[in-house]
């Protein structure tokens, strides 16, 4: 049995408690409520200040928040050491990317002597002792006593320096700027005129033949280069003999004496037989003794010689201008001369191994360079920068051509291939697996660039469409190398 202790009754439900709770009519409000959130927004901010206020009181009559009258305390701000050494650092390094050296090694070792510091270290080449001069210069404070030591130790002239880039400005820039407008002109010729005319180039290349033969020398011809009007031939020889032909009848002319071993080069000047006199200095030759000889159209000896190089010189080439001459040597730098000074402006390294071949951008204010090392570099004349590295061959860079379109350029390489870059991204645009051998010279159509030629050691010249890089003729005939 269960016994309870209270007396427990069921609750009596009447009849009324049955009955459902009445549904709340909800308010319906017209107009904005604005004004009721305002208020219930003040009402809930001055509950929670007073219940602030109010826990802050009570603390700090428990004594546990205390509270000065007016008393600050100013933090200061502590860099380590090893921070102040970290900017000193940067900032020792931002300088030192502003110091020009330089790239003469007998006039680094002179800097370093005069500056107290070893001409030579264990182990340090060239290029490491002109970073250690750089890295010294950039510590010194005083920038009067810097520009003292760098003009009495001649490691830049800067008088020269800054007149030839400003007058390289002033040249390359209105010729961009044609260079420019033609490209926006020949943009709104339609396709179907640029496809009829690209059909008919194409044509008259893939009909090309030999139209004549002469034999040049009892020795290989290194050689040749037409003059601007066309009418006469330059070709070289590792006789040392320089000969001028006369062109299309391909009869000699003259023959230039003056070096005595391989000749590299032999190249016109950009206005010769156009604007400059018989006498005026019109041709440039260099060869493996490292000599660079100046010539005229009228005598068969040279009238002027280049000296300084104390390697083979491989290449010589014009600036656009013609008022400057560049040299590339295998003693890994190449050089620029103002002839109207007559001396030499720039003295650039760069390359690990010696410099083959040097060309111009058509405006004037870039060169290339192409090394032994396999990498090609584009350098800027106005500020003497390298603001390009090509880096993409197996083996030697033995020629570059700047495209008439101002951004293409093409090298030929030891890896029998040539490859087109891009100089607007800096990157290689397309690889033309040219030939069986090494490629020895790479040129562009110099008036558009409608196609490229190429010459190689598998003893054919190529042409090639630009752009597309199809093959549009093989020129063979020669029984040796080109």
């Amino acid at each position: 049995s269960l016994t309870w202790g209270k007396s427990h009754q069921l609750p009596h439900m009447s009849d009324e408690e049955d009955v459902a709770p009445a549904v709340k009519k909800s308010r319906v409000f017209y107009g904005s409520l604005e004004e009721k959130e305002r208020e219930r927004l003040s009402a809930n901010v001055a509950s929670s200040s007073a219940t602030g206020s109010d826990a802050v009181r009570a603390g700090i009559e428990a004594g546990n928040i205390n509270i000065s009258s007016g008393e600050t305390l100013e933090i200061e701000e502590r860099v380590s050491e090893r921070q102040q050494e970290a900017l000193a650092e940067f900032e020792r390094r931002r300088r030192a990317r502003q110091i020009t050296v330089s790239t003469d090694d007998a006039e680094v070792k002179a800097g370093l002597r005069a500056l107290g510091e070893p001409i030579t270290l264990f182990g340090e080449g060239p290029a490491d002792r002109r970073e250690r001069l750089r890295s010294v210069l950039s510590v010194v404070v005083w920038v009067g006593l810097q520009n003292t030591w760098l003009h009495d130790l001649n490691i830049f002239s800067l008088t020269n320096h800054s007149d030839a880039r400003l007058w390289l400005a002033r040249y390359s820039l209105p010729r961009a700027m044609r260079r420019l407008e033609a490209a926006r002109t020949q943009k709104e010729v339609t396709e179907a005129t640029k496809t009829i005319r690209q059909q008919e180039l194409h044509k008259s290349l893939r009909n090309l033949n030999n139209f004549c033969s002469q034999i040049g020398d009892d020795r290989p011809i290194s050689f040749c280069h037409f003059s601007p009007d066309s009418k006469m031939l330059a070709t070289a020889s590792w006789s040392g003999l320089c000969k001028l032909w006369s062109v299309p009848d391909c009869n000699l002319i003259r023959t230039l004496r003056g070096h005595n071993t391989n000749v590299g080069a032999f190249v016109f000047r950009p206005q010769a037989g156009v604007s400059l006199n018989q006498s005026d200095v019109s041709l440039a030759s260099c060869a493996a003794d490292g000599t660079v000889k100046l010539w005229n159209l009228e005598s068969d000896e040279p009238v002027a010689d280049i000296e300084g190089h104390s390697e083979r010189v491989s290449r010589v080439s014009w600036h656009p201008s013609g008022r400057f001459l560049g040299t590339t040597c295998y003693d890994y730098s190449w050089r620029l001369w103002d002839l109207e000074v007559q001396e030499e402006i720039l003295h650039q390294e760069g390359h690990s191994k010696g410099v083959h071949d040097l060309t111009f951008h058509p405006d004037g204010s870039l060169a290339a360079t192409g090394g032994l090392d396999a990498f090609g570099r584009v350098w800027d004349l106005r500020t003497g920068r390298c603001v390009v590295f090509l880096e993409g061959h197996l083996k030697e860079i033995y020629s570059l051509h700047f495209s008439p379109n101002g951004y293409h350029l093409a090298t030929g390489s030891g890896d029998n291939t040539c490859k087109v870059w891009e100089l607007r991204n800096r990157k290689c645009l397309y690889t033309v697996p040219a030939h069986q051998n090494l490629l020895s010279a790479v040129r562009f159509q110099p008036t558009d660039g409608h196609f490229l030629l190429t010459g190689a050691y598998d003893n054919t010249a190529k042409v090639w469409s630009h752009p597309g890089w199809m093959p549009l003729k093989t020129l063979a005939g020669h029984e040796g190398k080109v």
